[in-house]
């Protein structure tokens, strides 16, 4: 089964996105396109017919007028459901360039430190008005770039910043502001979360970390709990098995391989380490994800 990490190829350099009308005829999927993921966070809007998309630990059924958002390298597939044609706009977004000085503040809320994105789609459930609101931006932008016309690319900013606007204000639940208290820190974390990003396959030394933040040993690991509700230690964990949950379906390496490609030697380590974010071995996850033939016998 081919999964792959998917590379977006921007319409347009500044806006940092791509956004396309699919449409697919013909008789119903019987399976799923290829798993694959990307950095961009991806809003999907069915204008007609039925999609089903399925991520890791949730298989969402999205008819005319139902919108998605899925985080940024999340492993995701979809496929066509019933006869009718298929009619869907895709927009994929690296959200970061739209977050300026006057935004910043509000940059940590959508880092996916702890939960991805895709647990926003319960506004969507519950919220009508919302699910019509940002269905419209996606409509509207998808508009502004194919026309062309002039000043689409202030039309395209402001209508990413109202539906970053809309996500904030219609959580209910907390989803973006749980566990975050970085207040004006915004920068230290950006570049924290960078450099764990860029050495998970190394072992990340703390005391290295606390020099990068210009702080003492002491005073970083008090001060990353503080501002982020969790150790450092448990976040670079969750970034590691977050890794290596991609790599054991996009990749035909063994298990131990895997784990020492995101820095845990210690095998039982690791076990433990994705048992406790995943509720279940590798091989199990594999299963779930029915690509039970990327693992090798050596697992």
């Amino acid at each position: 089964m081919e999964i792959f990490k998917e590379p977006i190829p921007y319409q347009n350099a500044s806006l940092c996105m791509k956004v396309w009308r699919f449409i697919q005829s013909g008789q119903e999927q019987q399976h799923g396109n290829a798993w694959h993921y990307h950095k961009e966070v991806e809003f999907i809007l069915v204008e007609e017919g039925r999609h089903e998309i399925q991520t890791p630990n949730h298989t969402y059924l999205l008819n005319a007028g139902d919108v998605m958002v899925i985080g940024s390298s999340q492993l995701h597939r979809g496929r066509k459901i019933g006869d009718q044609d298929l009619v869907y706009i895709v927009l994929h977004i690296d959200l970061q360039p739209y977050f300026d000085p006057a935004m910043m503040m509000y940059y940590r809320h959508f880092l996916e430190i702890f939960q991805p994105l895709e647990e926003l789609n319960y506004i969507f459930r519950e919220n009508e008005q919302a699910r019509k609101d940002i269905g419209r931006i996606i409509t509207e932008t998808h508009n502004e770039v194919m026309d062309q016309n002039k000043g689409f690319e202030i039309a395209v900013s402001m209508h990413m910043k109202h539906l970053l606007l809309l996500l904030l204000r219609h959580d209910n639940r907390e989803v973006l502001t749980t566990h975050v208290n970085v207040d004006a820190d915004v920068d230290i974390i950006r570049s924290l979360a960078a450099y764990v990003d860029d050495h998970l396959t190394e072992k990340i030394d703390l005391g290295a970390v606390s020099q990068l933040a210009g702080m003492s040993y002491s005073y970083f690991s008090k001060y990353f709990k503080k501002k982020m509700g969790s150790s450092f230690i448990d976040y670079v964990n969750r970034k590691r098995i977050s890794k290596a949950e991609r790599m054991l379906v996009t990749e035909t390496r063994s298990v131990g391989e895997i784990a020492e490609s995101v820095g845990i030697e210690n095998m039982a380590h690791f076990y433990e380490l994705f048992k406790r974010f995943n509720g279940c071995t590798p091989k199990q996850y594999l299963h779930k994800m029915c690509v039970e033939s990327q693992v090798k016998p050596s697992e």
